[in-house]
């Protein structure tokens, strides 16, 4: 009995030892992370090869038509652009990756997609060479695949091409809420989204003119985007088109999903704004697992917080509306566990003048609440300002763009200088930085 004792307590003793070596083997090795140098969701939080992920960021919609060849486009200053972002802290750029050939007055011309089925290669040649030169730098792009307005062709010129026309011009008829219910057609436009989705599909398995590199592959993608600011409509008319709005997110979302499992997919929505108003749609539109993150946008003018002409009686009010537009959308974060960006967000300069070089004092203080609140909440995983306009100087005395003009950040339907921000606004770039390096 007593030397079976004695066995069995060499042998307790044995394991023992080995349970203790096995465990402080298994305290040193490094536990494995995806080294991918995709951009991942986990809970309301981006990471980076299992590192947290958040940016400072612009739009940089017109990076494409900087990237072309020869003198339609303008690589030198795509790479200066690219360089001054950088230095200033600016590392994610929400850029446009469709367009569509169009008569409508205020759009850009050319575009990617041609109303006869045929694709302007210079104009993905351009992508191509944008997303090399971010991939140097370490930049993430979000690329944005079709839009609700109108300056970039949008879905009321695929809903012409596909049957449902005559299209609406708002810039002619200044008929805002038929145009807007007319482009929410497209959700259910069958024909319109399966060329839509013959894009995408030719697009995602695009190979790099510049790098060699599948876009499946590029880590220089952070996601695909449905489109800019897709809407279910306008008033409460529009609240029967709901069910087809939510419907058209998450399967065209999984649709991009099975083709790329790599990037992320966001819908590129404005948030309860975009929502008809509501918050409820909002969150209904992105409870998806094909959606991996949510997006807002915030514009005091264009929502009738702000009045430029008006800045300093205005501007308390528009800070307690935006302080609480973001918290709303935060708290809906929370809900559905995901991460959110504000994705757009602006103020014209003092006063609205659209010269260079003219005071942004009202933008510099939005800018710097806006700041404040990300820094507040960790599920705020970046914001993308709107616009870049970099070092593009207006062409024309009314400060409109014109075919053929440099671009600046504010797109076609808009004067060049209203919402951009140059490279000598430097004030604002300080504002900026300063954010970026809090955030690291």
């Amino acid at each position: 009995m007593e030397l079976n004792i004695h066995f069995q307590r060499l042998f307790n003793m044995v394991v023992s030892i080995g349970l203790t070596l096995l465990t402080l083997s298994l305290a040193c090795t490094p536990k494995e992370t995806p080294v991918n140098g995709f951009v991942q969701v986990d809970g309301t939080e981006f990471r980076i090869n299992g590192e947290p992920y958040q940016f400072a960021g612009t739009n940089f919609w017109y990076g494409a038509y900087l990237g072309r060849e020869g003198e339609e486009g303008n690589r030198e200053r795509l790479k200066k652009e690219l360089d001054i972002l950088v230095q200033n802290g600016i590392t994610n750029l929400r850029v446009l990756g469709a367009s569509e050939q169009t008569d409508l007055e205020n759009s850009l011309s050319p575009a990617f997609i041609n109303e006869d089925g045929s694709i302007t290669e210079e104009l993905l040649v351009g992508l191509d060479y944008l997303l090399a030169e971010m991939g140097k730098r370490d930049m993430k792009a979000v690329i944005f695949l079709n839009n609700f307005w109108e300056w970039s062709g949008g879905m009321s010129t695929w809903n012409e091409w596909y049957g449902l026309g005559p299209k609406i011009d708002p810039a002619k008829t200044g008929d805002w809420v038929g145009f807007m219910r007319f482009s929410a057609k497209f959700y259910t436009n069958e024909e319109a989204n399966a060329a839509y989705r013959k894009y995408i599909n030719d697009l995602i398995n695009r190979t790099n003119t510049i790098t060699g590199e599948r876009y499946i592959e590029d880590t220089a993608i952070m996601a695909w985007q449905l489109a800019n600011e897709p809407r279910p409509g306008q008033g409460e008319e529009s609240m029967k088109e709901v069910p087809a709005f939510v419907k058209w997110i998450d399967e065209t979302a999984g649709y991009i999903k099975s083709l790329d499992p790599n990037h992320l997919v966001s819908s590129g929505n404005e948030g309860s704004m975009g929502s008809l108003g509501s918050m409820e749609v909002f969150k209904e539109a992105h409870d998806t697992p094909n959606i991996d993150y949510l997006t807002f946008h915030m514009w005091a003018k264009n929502w009738s917080w702000y009045d430029a002409q008006n800045p300093e009686e205005t501007f308390p009010q528009t800070k307690e509306n935006a302080v609480s537009y973001i918290k709303e959308h935060v708290q809906a974060a929370r809900d559905l566990n995901k991460p959110i960006v504000m994705e757009e967000f602006g103020l014209g300069r003092d006063f609205e003048r659209n010269e260079r070089g003219t005071p942004v004092t009202y933008r510099d203080k939005y800018f710097k609440l806006v700041f404040d609140q990300v820094e507040q909440y960790p599920e705020l995983a970046g914001t993308n300002i709107w616009s870049w306009g970099g070092l593009g100087v207006a062409q024309n005395d009314d400060f409109w763009w014109k075919p053929g003009d440099p671009f600046v950040g504010d797109p076609p339907q808009e004067p060049q200088g209203l919402n951009s921000v140059f490279a000598d606004d430097s004030t604002t770039l300080e504002i900026i930085k300063a954010h970026a390096e809090r955030i690291k």
